[in-house]
């Protein structure tokens, strides 16, 4: 597995929508996933937030639990996430309209 910047959020773009997710922003061991979902012609998101972690055997494995230590960073990448949301959101809208 890949060591990403405690300091800074890294996302990746995924391919196409609904074949994964439409991206990963990360800030250290936690890690916020976008997916796009479309039902009734309309588009929604969805974020779902989880923490790496090394087993005692040095496998790296996902929780959705974290500690008191972890809440500054969650609430941060929340906040990146509803930003990439709405952005997206508006290209979106701006593209139809063209």
């Amino acid at each position: 597995m890949t060591r990403k910047s405690d300091s800074v959020a890294e996302a990746k773009a995924a391919p196409k929508a609904g074949a994964g997710p439409v991206t990963t922003l990360r800030l250290g061991r936690i890690k916020a996933t976008v997916w796009e979902n479309t039902a009734d012609n309309r588009t929604f998101y969805n974020v779902t937030f989880s923490r790496a972690y090394l087993d005692e055997e040095k496998r790296f494995h996902d929780t959705d639990s974290f500690g008191r230590d972890d809440l500054l960073l969650v609430a941060k990448l929340a906040d990146e996430a509803h930003t990439f949301i709405y952005k997206r959101l508006a290209e979106q809208k701006s593209g139809a309209a063209e």
